[in-house]
């Protein structure tokens, strides 16, 4: 009697985390996601950490999620695990005034933004097997 269920979208050596409506703008948020995309999990984790802007810190436990899931869901190994997309969007756009002067007024817009973070594992390289051929 119920729904059938969803087909998973990702592969079986990705898993996701998604934050909805934080309250930064897309354009703030893209700044902080660039600085995680691509990376090793571990080092994404390290630049968050240390870095100044405030959303950071939300970027970090959504990022901490996506590993989680991917090590108790998925069985993924964590030290393998890499940043294999941010996704930035917009979300619902809180509008207020500001009175200004001779009875006029102006609109403040307040952004709020979604983030999915998608991390998966890559693939394991002998890289010393690979050097040793190279030296060969």
């Amino acid at each position: 009697m119920s729904k059938p269920k969803h087909p998973r979208t990702l592969a079986e050596t990705e898993a996701q985390a998604v934050t909805r409506n934080i309250r930064v703008s897309p354009r703030k948020l893209n700044l902080v996601a660039g600085l995680i995309r691509n990376k090793s999990a571990s080092q994404a984790i390290a630049t968050l950490t240390f870095s100044k802007r405030r959303i950071a810190q939300d970027v970090k436990k959504t990022l901490e999620s996506a590993i989680a899931n991917a090590e108790n869901n998925h069985q993924l190994d964590v030290d393998q695990l890499v940043v294999k997309a941010v996704e930035v969007g917009k979300s619902i756009v809180m509008r207020r005034f500001h009175a200004r002067g001779r009875g006029r007024s102006a609109r403040v817009e307040k952004f709020f933004s979604h983030l999915k973070i998608v991390v998966a594992e890559r693939a394991v390289e002998p890289e010393a097997a690979s050097s040793e051929q190279k030296a060969a």
